[in-house]
């Protein structure tokens, strides 16, 4: 289960909640779910209880029982629960295996071990798709053309972002809602001089209120520089792939497979949809690919440690399976947050 997932399961349980008028309306455009703060438990968790408690007049944690029990009693279509584990219908039951809440009122998640077989299938299924959705469908968003290079690029990219989102997005002449970035120094020759890869990541990478560094360091090749760690990290993925062929080894997560080996990786994919809806809404393209880098980073570690090929005279094995699935998952994120910001991702590098 995916954050994206978790958020829309609670938000079906606040809208069953006013149906059944336990609690009054508005249900919330959405629901936050992100790591726990300090003080919470599990993987991941939401304040939304306290946002509900205003409306509602009642204490958080109260209402944090109301959407507890609402989850436990039945899956995301809001048919009757399968007893299994603790009580959780069974098709949410493979993801979440404990609610628990703490402080004021946050809702506590922890996912259950097979549900990051569900996340690698679930990457792979959709490949450098992966992460695009619905999140913001029914909604139209008309941004302002601009002449600055710099916030031309960002416009175009948020533009897409947008669509991946489920947004009608489009730029516009005469709209309403400008985007404002710090703009590039000397942007005149700057797709010459630094080749367009390059020249987008510079002015994508920097927050909006940050000034771009755009010099020979982007075209680096070495892991100090960020583009070239991301561009790298996809490139090992497609010359394991091709390596695999050769060895007859075909990628499949199991069950069996211990998350453990690979925590930040599996942390990395599944956060992904969460990131692409958060750089859409807050029209921060930036955020898509500082997450890059931080999948690059936990791709590149997982790769050294754990050794997705048969190393010597060893003899391939379901773990070597697994780990070439979470490879190539680790790529089809990587190819499609590229994408999305106007990068090429090479097979060779």
């Amino acid at each position: 289960m995916t954050p994206a997932e978790l958020s829309r399961t609670v938000l079906h349980a606040v809208c069953r909640a006013v149906e059944d008028d336990v609690l009054p309306g508005p249900v919330p455009e959405r629901v936050t779910v992100e790591r726990p703060r300090p003080g919470g438990s599990g993987d991941y968790a939401t304040n939304v209880a306290l946002r509900l408690a205003g409306p509602a007049g009642r204490p958080p944690r109260e209402i944090a029982e109301i959407l507890r029990a609402r989850i436990l009693s039945s899956g995301p279509s809001g048919g009757p629960a399968q007893d299994i584990g603790e009580g959780i219908g069974r098709s949410v039951g493979r993801s979440i295996v404990r609610i628990e809440i703490t402080g004021p009122g946050f809702l506590n998640f922890t996912l259950g071990r097979d549900s990051h077989a569900g996340l690698v299938r679930t990457v792979l299924r959709a490949g450098p798709r992966y992460g695009h959705g619905d999140a913001l469908a029914g909604t139209t968003v008309a941004l302002a053309p601009a002449e600055e290079p710099r916030a031309a690029l960002w416009t175009r990219t948020v533009v897409a972002l947008l669509r991946s989102q489920g947004a009608e997005a489009a730029v516009v002449p005469g709209a309403a809602e400008e985007l404002r970035v710090v703009p590039a120094p000397a942007a005149d020759d700057l797709f010459a001089r630094l080749g367009p890869d390059a020249a987008r990541w510079g002015l994508l990478r920097p927050a909006a209120h940050d000034r771009p560094r755009l010099g020979a360091e982007l075209l680096v090749q070495r892991e100090s520089n960020p583009l070239f760690r991301v561009r790298y990290a996809y490139a090992r993925t497609r010359a394991l792939a091709r390596n695999a062929v050769q060895l007859d080894i075909t990628p499949g997560y199991a069950e069996s497979a211990d998350p453990d080996e690979a925590p930040a990786l599996l942390t990395a994919l599944g956060d992904h949809p969460a990131v692409l809806e958060a750089a859409a809404r807050l029209r921060a393209p930036d955020r898509l690919a500082r997450h890059l880098e931080h999948t690059a980073e936990a791709f590149l570690r997982f790769q050294e440690t754990s050794h997705p090929l048969p190393l010597g005279d060893e003899k391939p094995s379901a773990a070597h399976s697994s780990r070439l699935a979470l490879a190539e998952a680790a790529g089809a994120v990587l190819a499609g947050g590229l994408s999305l910001l106007g990068i090429d991702a090479p097979e060779h590098l």
